[in-house]
């Protein structure tokens, strides 16, 4: 009788442990393998971390000192008629930005640089399209050069 009560407990306990781990150290389930999206362009395929909904939006990039090389964030819009402006506000990291409607790249803005830490809002340069969009994805700064992406190219979304 003393083992059926001891094993249940023994469980609940290894339980508790494994949760209060993970509660104290959330990193480790940032490490936790998600399904990946993917978007390609002429026959690049982009692995991408999705900014879709209004909170991710907002974050982007920003306060990451390193993006990997072949990866990108995709910015998703639920209003497909809207010209977004980006800055790039607390970024560290110089950018492409590829502004993506109807399935196709509609413009690049390359090389965007970081702006110097400390730089008042109002002193950011803001960055548009300049037409309605429902897309953008924004990828290492030279992305788009090394990978002879351009505007016009389309754009495969199918993968995400």
């Amino acid at each position: 009788m003393f083992k059926s009560l001891f094993a249940p407990i023994l469980a609940v306990i290894a339980v508790i442990i494994v949760v209060g781990y993970f509660y104290k150290n959330p990193q480790k389930l940032s490490n936790i393998q998600t399904p990946q999206k993917i978007v390609k362009i002429a026959e690049v395929s982009i692995p991408v971390e999705l900014a879709d909904t209004d909170e991710k939006r907002v974050k982007g990039l920003s306060g990451r000192s390193s993006f990997d090389e072949k990866s990108g964030m995709l910015f998703v819009f639920d209003n497909k008629q809207i010209t977004p402006v980006f800055w790039m506000k607390d970024m560290q990291i110089p950018l492409d930005i590829i502004w993506i409607g109807s399935g196709k790249i509609v413009k690049i803005d390359e090389n965007v640089p970081a702006p110097v830490a400390g730089t008042p809002d109002t002193k950011l340069t803001n960055y548009s399209s300049g037409s309605p969009i429902d897309y953008v994805l924004e990828v290492n700064s030279g992305f788009s050069g090394k990978n002879k992406i351009k505007a016009g190219d389309s754009v495969d979304l199918s993968g995400i």
